[in-house]
């Protein structure tokens, strides 16, 4: 199915994943505004969803707040604190739960992370009908993932435009 103005599509962004990558590879934060336009591309976009952790920074709900104004929901995660002092906090079964339940009210669906760990719910949701998209960026982003999908957007092949102070 290709990209057509009619559709209607969903972006789900692994804000972790996508936070370590571009600090990683560019050592600079993510612009989710371009983001979630190049996501959206002129398509009906019924929701926007940025999974994020809440980890006691002083700078975070300022980040939360802006990824409101750009347009995005944030479902926010507490950090756990373990007793051997490690900490967790992943939004995996969130954004596998969220996507299978949006799946039959959509045409297209734009998951932002490299994890593979989600090849599994690409064909899942694919199976359903729903057109997959991968945004993320080459190298730190699996090729199962990206041999799941029905595209894949490399970020890396711009990153002026996608991550800040490029």
């Amino acid at each position: 199915m290709p990209v057509h103005p009619d559709q209607s599509v969903s972006v789900l962004v692994d804000t972790q994943n996508m936070y370590h990558a571009a600090q990683s590879l560019y050592s600079n934060n993510l612009d989710y505004s371009s983001v979630l336009e190049e996501a959206a591309r002129d398509r009906r976009l019924r929701r926007a969803l940025a999974y994020v952790v809440r980890t006691d920074n002083d700078e975070e709900e300022s980040f939360f707040d802006a990824l409101t104004r750009i347009g995005f929901e944030t479902k926010v995660k507490e950090m756990k604190r373990y007793p051997d002092g490690t900490r967790k906090a992943n939004w995996d079964m969130g954004i596998a739960i969220d996507a299978i339940t949006f799946a039959p009210h959509l045409d297209a669906m734009v998951l932002c992370t490299g994890d593979g760990d989600f090849t599994r719910l690409i064909h899942h949701v694919r199976e359903k009908g729903v057109r997959v998209e991968i945004m993320g960026f080459g190298s730190s982003t699996s090729s199962d993932l990206v041999e799941a999908a029905d595209a894949f957007i490399d970020m890396s092949d711009e990153p002026q435009r996608f991550v800040l102070g490029f």
